[in-house]
């Protein structure tokens, strides 16, 4: 990390609600956690008297069985973020040029700015045409699929020809997948290209934010440095071990893409009406208010007991806002803070 950049970079908005009293909608986690959480932390909590096993060796089987990769390759990481900024750590240099995209997740160009590197930015959905003049001038690339805060995943085809042009310039792509678990894309840990790295989060499709795990995937030379470079223990105890119970819960992540890719359905077809929705993959839909005041529409939503994400903080944005995905319920109570009706039908989201 980069000392004189420190000075001057600034922390960057994100979601996430500090009043219990408000429903939050503004971070896209999900409301449920897999059975048995509780009873493995407990556990995990007990045995925290003593340092864990740096090498995570149940975590990296669990991490590893889920995005189809060998253990060997997974670095354990606290959470999607830690990753992220291991592999920039690893690949950037000051006065280095890296390839951000936008709108997306704030943090890559703040990461980029820490260790006094500049960011190029280009459009989320343009960055899978880029070729070699842009590249090349690039040591790293980011994608982030699904985007956040579009919520539209990159096709696997355009990814993987995207992969093969940041070797030929010479350029370290890294794939944030944070969100990836929502869908049954195949990861990029798939590919197993050495100038790859891949960062995903637990605590999204988990429901644990609090918690911090995560973890990047590298091979080779890289996946050396990576390894060499992360903190020791990396991961606490419990957050290791309810990780690992998390990443195990095949027929819970299974029940989770159906309810949300049905939640999300119903949800857009009852905003539509009032707001631009752009089409998602994700647990989240990004709204475009129009003429109307974006601090007020929030303002509004907050009058009435429910929190959303004021997207304008993304480059680009200057008319939006984002809303999580969540249980039919707490959808219904969105969508009436929003002045929106539903559905009538009664159903549920079980």
């Amino acid at each position: 990390m980069d000392a004189e950049s420190i000075d001057t970079a600034e922390r960057v908005p994100h979601g996430g609600e500090p009043d219990r009293d408000l429903l939050d909608f503004s971070a896209n986690t999900n409301p449920r956690t897999p059975e048995g959480v509780d009873d493995v932390y407990a556990a995990a909590l007990e045995e925290s008297r003593r340092y864990p096993d740096d090498g995570y060796p149940d975590y990296r089987e669990a991490a590893a069985a889920f995005v189809g990769c060998d253990p060997e390759r997974v670095i354990p990481t606290p959470g999607g973020l830690a990753a992220i900024r291991l592999a920039m750590e690893t690949a950037l240099e000051p006065g280095d040029e890296a390839l951000v995209p936008y709108p997306s997740f704030g943090e890559y160009a703040r990461e980029v700015r820490l260790q006094g590197a500049t960011s190029r930015f280009v459009r989320y959905d343009e960055l899978f045409d880029v070729g070699p003049a842009v590249l090349e001038p690039c040591a790293l690339a980011v994608v982030c699929t699904p985007n956040n805060p579009t919520g539209d995943a990159a096709d696997p085809a355009g990814l993987e020809a995207l992969v093969d042009r940041c070797a030929d310039a010479g350029t370290t792509l890294l794939v944030d997948e944070a969100f990836l678990g929502y869908t049954e894309l195949p990861s990029a840990a798939t590919l197993e290209r050495e100038h790859v790295v891949v960062a995903r989060s637990l605590t999204k499709l988990f429901g644990l934010p609090g918690l911090r795990a995560g973890f990047a995937v590298a091979s080779g030379q890289r996946r050396d440095r990576l390894e060499t470079a992360r903190r020791a223990w990396s991961l606490g105890t419990p957050a290791a071990r309810v990780g690992a119970h998390c990443l195990r819960q095949r027929a819970f992540v299974r029940d989770t893409r159906e309810r949300v890719d049905r939640e999300r359905e119903r949800l857009r077809e009852a905003l539509e009406g009032a707001f631009g929705v752009h089409p998602s993959d994700a647990p989240y839909l990004l709204c475009d208010v129009g003429n109307r005041d974006v601090s007020q529409v929030i303002a509004d939503t907050r009058a009435d007991g429910v929190a959303i994400r004021d997207a304008t903080t993304f480059r680009g944005l200057d008319s939006h806002v984002r809303v999580a995905v969540k249980d039919r319920a707490s959808n219904d109570r969105l969508l009436a803070a929003l002045g929106v009706r539903g559905d009538d039908d009664g159903g549920t989201d079980e």
